[in-house]
């Protein structure tokens, strides 16, 4: 079974810690991104999330990143995936908002 307690890193060298995952699956932690655009140095950020507690392992979860650098947030989603040899891997997908100074500029704000 899939649990999302603990240290994740991805293949650009991000890294995740989710500190621990309560009985109805919520979850905080931090996320420590390798990656930005912003201007300012990267700092950890807190991250708060909630997962299916599946009976198969195959768990889906979700979670926002509120940037402590920048004006944006971050939400991702995915799935939990037991691979063989009970090797964990997380798939997901995400969507970076942006603060952008007026309505005409919403259309560059979501990458």
């Amino acid at each position: 079974q899939c649990d999302l307690t603990g240290w994740w890193e991805n293949e650009l060298g991000s890294k995740m810690h989710v500190a621990a995952v309560d009985s109805q699956g919520n979850f905080t932690g931090e996320y420590h991104t390798a990656v930005s655009s912003a201007q300012k140095p990267i700092e950890p950020s807190p991250l708060l999330g909630s997962q299916h507690l599946d009976e198969d392992g195959q768990c889906t979860f979700g979670f926002i990143v509120n940037w402590k650098f920048s004006d944006s947030t971050a939400v991702f989603a995915g799935q939990c995936f037991a691979g063989d040899g009970g090797e964990e891997v997380l798939q997901s997908t995400w969507l970076l908002r942006e603060k952008v100074d007026s309505l005409p500029s919403d259309w560059k704000a979501t990458r």
